[in-house]
């Protein structure tokens, strides 16, 4: 008896490979990942024209994101505290470098002149201001609004002396409430948060003697 089941299960075995040539069992393809990046808004035109300050060189980081963001998968959550993981929606950089790279593109917008620098920057570099970044919370709710709190400080690169702590806080909504209308949402936040950096830095660049600030 043990001979006539183990004859069927070897035949059962050759039917089921000898139908995949001919495309009579389909097996479905897993969804194609899409790749998403942060960018800068561009700037209106009524917005005012950028402060001038030559030759100012800004190194920006380190950025760090919370733990549950540090992830390829784009992570949104709801109001239960539930986490979720995008398994076919990612992002093409770390967040972490993300944030790092537009908040220099929006610096270099809101400060004509000025150049900013990625950590960590050549020691060779003269850089004046060092801007380091903890978003210290940061909730996508694909079905409300994109929220970010950060802590953030500015340093006399010269002498590692702080010159100001500040915390901002921002909210978004999502539109439209998918994928796409979130990274567009998280980067006018981010944005948004580059503009106050830049006012702190021109605020210390034109105050004289410099006085820290913690806020």
């Amino acid at each position: 008896m043990r001979n006539v089941r183990a004859d069927l299960s070897v035949m059962a075995g050759i039917i089921f490979f000898a139908f995949l040539p001919a495309g009579c069992i389909s097996i479905p393809a897993s969804p194609t990942p899409r790749f998403y990046t942060l960018e800068a808004e561009d700037v209106p035109a009524d917005a005012g024209k950028p402060a001038v300050v030559a030759d100012m060189i800004v190194g920006v980081g380190p950025v760090k994101v919370p733990g549950y963001q540090d992830r390829p998968q784009i992570v949104t959550q709801k109001n239960d505290n539930t986490v979720n993981f995008a398994q076919f929606d990612r992002w093409g950089e770390s967040l972490e470098a993300g944030i790092s790279r537009l908040i220099r593109e929006r610096l270099s917008v809101e400060i004509s002149g000025a150049k900013a620098m990625a950590f960590p920057w050549n020691l060779s570099v003269p850089v004046k201001y060092q801007v380091s970044v903890e978003i210290v919370r940061l909730n996508c709710d694909l079905d409300r609004e994109v929220f970010l709190v950060a802590q953030w400080m500015v340093i006399d690169a010269r002498n590692t002396r702080t010159l100001a702590i500040r915390r901002s806080e921002f909210h978004h909504p999502i539109i439209p409430k998918d994928y796409p209308g979130l990274v567009r949402s998280l980067s006018a936040v981010c944005a948004s948060l580059s503009v106050d950096i830049a006012k702190e830095l021109l605020a210390l660049e034109t105050s004289s003697p410099v006085i820290p600030r913690y806020n």
